[in-house]
């Protein structure tokens, strides 16, 4: 049997795995023995799990593949950022970028090659949608980056020696491929799988309201919204998800979205000059969040030479938050990392995908 017709137990989370091995004859343990193996660094074969007999392991070999990403495209940035390409079976490339600290890693992962969600102000939606992410392409995604601090000298990181934090902000609208996301965060909050805490794994989504009450009920990772404007006129005019999701109908199913006390929904907010900066966005936003539950993020706009966009400066970024705050909400203004290698929010995609096969 190919590899590629084998199957990839990555594609699995320990209640799949479990299922696998019962379809091979054996028994409901030997699912759970695997995932304590899939995700330690440097096992890439079954011959390595030791604890599985030598039978077992051979019906592995034919019939069961690990699947990895191995040699990425690297980009360092100025600011410690490093951008990570990782090319899938097809050809095609995604993106990761590692957002290092001192205290910790954060991971910001793909989920689709390319987007359908077209809006208007961010470059991955100018290569249309390609196809959904599997779990493993997920999930290798973490292991990749994983494998590549363990490979870096200590003396040469500004974080520690592992992701700890992860962010659903890449290439893609996640809702769109909630089921292999779903797998996928079942297997990174799995203590023998990627044994991340589900609070330091957040989710974003530019409004898909009929997939967000799911989210909620079968995870418990954080929600993060791209809002953008609270106008509908305006939103729909940038992100066209509004036409189907409108304002009102978003912000409704945010109170609903069932969460723990002191749990809070990230609102992420790109001030684009001229069109949803001024001081009334400002306090049209802090009328419509009152009752939810909530942290605001501002962003200046990172600007790409394609798109017709602009940054508004300092001082109406600052302004902008003034309001917030002075209405009682918690508000960061996020500083761009990255930009200088393209990897700041917004700017993932590729030359390789934008002149995808049949595209």
């Amino acid at each position: 049997m190919s590899e590629r017709t084998k199957t990839d137990l990555r594609n699995f989370d320990q209640a799949g795995l479990v299922k696998f091995v019962e379809s091979l004859g054996q028994p409901a343990f030997r699912g759970k023995q695997i995932m304590g193996w899939l995700y330690r660094p440097g096992i890439s074969g079954f011959s390595e799990m030791t604890d599985l007999a030598k039978d077992f392991r051979r019906v592995l070999c034919e019939h069961a593949c690990i699947s990895e990403f191995l040699d990425p495209i690297v980009e360092k940035a100025s600011d410690g950022c490093v951008k990570f390409g990782f090319t899938l079976d097809d050809g095609h490339i995604i993106e990761s970028v590692l957002i290092p600290e001192p205290d910790r890693n954060t991971l910001c992962i793909s989920s689709q090659v390319g987007c359908a969600m077209g809006c208007s102000f961010c470059l991955t939606g100018t290569m249309g949608f390609i196809r959904n992410l599997n779990p493993s392409e997920i999930v290798n995604q973490v292991c990749g980056v994983r494998d590549y601090l363990l490979a870096t000298p200590k003396d040469q990181l500004i974080g520690p020696e592992r992701v700890t934090n992860v962010v659903f902000m890449g290439m893609g609208e996640p809702l769109n491929n909630l089921e292999n996301v779903l797998t996928s965060l079942s297997i990174m909050t799995e203590q023998k799988g990627l044994d991340l805490a589900a609070r330091k794994i957040t989710v974003s989504t530019c409004g898909i309201a009929s997939k967000i009450k799911e989210l909620g009920e079968r995870s418990t990772v954080n929600l993060a919204i791209s809002l953008h404007s609270v106008k509908n006129s305006v939103r729909s005019q940038i992100m066209p998800v509004n036409n189907r999701y409108p304002v009102e109908v978003l912000l409704e199913t945010c109170k609903n979205f069932p969460m723990p006390k002191r749990k809070r929904i990230m609102f992420e907010y790109t001030l684009l000059a001229g069109i949803n900066d001024s001081d009334e966005d400002a306090e049209m936003v802090a009328r419509m969040l009152r009752g939810i539950p909530c942290k605001i993020n501002l962003l200046g706009y990172n600007e790409c030479p394609s798109l017709p966009y602009k940054s508004p400066d300092r001082g109406r970024l600052l302004a902008f938050q003034k309001i917030l705050i002075d209405h009682h909400y918690t508000v960061f203004i996020r500083n761009s990392r990255g930009a200088d290698i393209s990897a700041a929010c917004g700017q993932l995609a590729t030359e390789q995908n934008l002149t995808a096969p049949g595209k």
